[in-house]
């Protein structure tokens, strides 16, 4: 491994031990989360490695081999403003568990991420990893839920993503040949076993070879045009309402939607069909896998893609090109934009009989479009996985 590697040569020793988070993929349920919708995911068996040891001075010292230059903090002196750098996640989430908890001992670590960065939440999974790994050397055993939500609060408050709770779920709770059924309401959730009667299937990830930034992208625009819609109904309905802040989609009835969706701004009426509608996708598609039924589980997660392209209105000309293409290859049962949808990377469920053919298409028709991209787009096979672990 190469953060162990690395590891060896900075400090002439070996790290005490490896902290792992895998990426994760949702394919229905996308947008949703921060409206306290359900959703549906796995986790990958593609993440984040840090290799570390603790340091019993209390200083955080970390390396990422995907990025240049070390990032350096005491536990007791997190920066109060964010520094715009890759570190950032990780101040956030030194802050958080140094306001609960009593944290004496820091740790040093090299960071590796084993594919491109864009659309498999690498934020969340190296937020988590970090956590696991200062937790450890402190001798401090978070519950997987105070875990999530701590990695959660770092994003939200310190970097300043209004994300809710779906990828930190997917990357702690899921476990491999399962599907994550979560309802973020009240974070209750379900693994789902693959039937024994579903087809093969294989998870494909094409990155489109240009990565984002989710914090400066039009993310946080979209949760308040949601909020925006929420707050719009109830005030049609009569329904009683609070703060702005907190205010959900959840609490407005599909019925309310349908009679005053008219009188919406036209950005917060898609905004909240999305929601809506993918609420409604995210329960059929489980419904279909329980049945084992991975085509039409397949075709509700095309059906999120459109959403999420014309109601949700994200999807770079990128990500748009390599969606259009998945939809008219065979052998890919269907997929979606994976994240936030702005840059990064789209997934899909493939049938693994068919997998040379379909890299061979997307790759051949994506380039012939982006011939600039040559040599940054890439693919990759992956599986389901278990979440967190040292």
């Amino acid at each position: 491994m190469l953060c162990q590697d690395k590891f060896r040569e900075t400090y002439k020793r070996e790290p005490e031990r490896i902290s792992f988070c895998p990426y994760r993929v949702c394919p229905i349920g996308a947008h949703s989360d921060h409206q306290l919708g359900k959703v549906t995911g796995f986790a990958i068996d593609k993440g984040i490695h840090i290799a570390y040891s603790p340091k019993l001075n209390g200083v955080i010292e970390l390396a990422s081999l995907q990025f240049p230059k070390r990032a350096q903090w005491h536990l007791r002196d997190v920066p109060e403003e964010k520094r715009g750098d890759w570190a950032d996640y990780l101040r956030g989430a030194t802050k958080e568990l140094f306001q609960a908890y009593p944290l004496r001992v820091g740790l040093s670590g090299v960071i590796e991420g084993s594919l491109p960065i864009g659309g498999l939440s690498s934020s969340a999974a190296v937020t988590i990893a970090f956590m696991k790994a200062l937790c450890r050397v402190n001798d401090l055993h978070l519950d997987d839920r105070d875990l999530i939500l701590m990695a959660k609060a770092a994003e939200n408050k310190y970097v300043g993503v209004s994300c809710g709770k779906l990828d930190q779920s997917c990357e702690v709770f899921s476990k491999k040949d399962h599907l994550l059924y979560l309802d973020t309401l009240d974070d209750s959730y379900e693994l789902i076993p693959t039937s024994p009667s579903m087809k093969p299937y294989e998870i494909a990830i094409f990155f489109s070879g240009v990565e984002r930034n989710l914090a400066g992208s039009k993310f946080n625009m979209r949760v308040d045009e949601c909020k925006s819609a929420a707050y719009a109904l109830k005030a049609y309905a009569g329904m009683e309402y609070g703060k702005f802040k907190e205010t959900y989609l959840r609490e407005v009835p599909v019925e309310v939607f349908e009679r005053f969706k008219d009188r919406l701004p036209d950005t917060w009426r898609k905004r909240a069909e999305h929601w809506f509608t993918e609420y409604e996708r995210v329960e059929k598609g489980v419904e279909a896998w329980r049945k084992g039924d991975i085509e039409e589980f397949g075709r509700l997660s095309f059906e999120s893609g459109r959403s999420s392209i014309e109601s949700w209105e994200t999807g770079s000309p990128e990500l748009k090109k390599i969606y259009d293409i998945m939809t008219r290859t065979d052998g890919i049962y269907g997929g979606r934009f994976s994240g936030a949808g702005f840059k990064g990377c789209c997934m899909a469920l493939i049938d693994p009989s068919f997998r040379d053919s379909i890299f061979e298409k997307v790759e051949r028709e994506y380039l012939a479009d982006f011939p600039e991209l040559k040599g940054h787009y890439s693919a990759y096979v992956c599986h389901s996985a278990d979440g967190v672990k040292i």
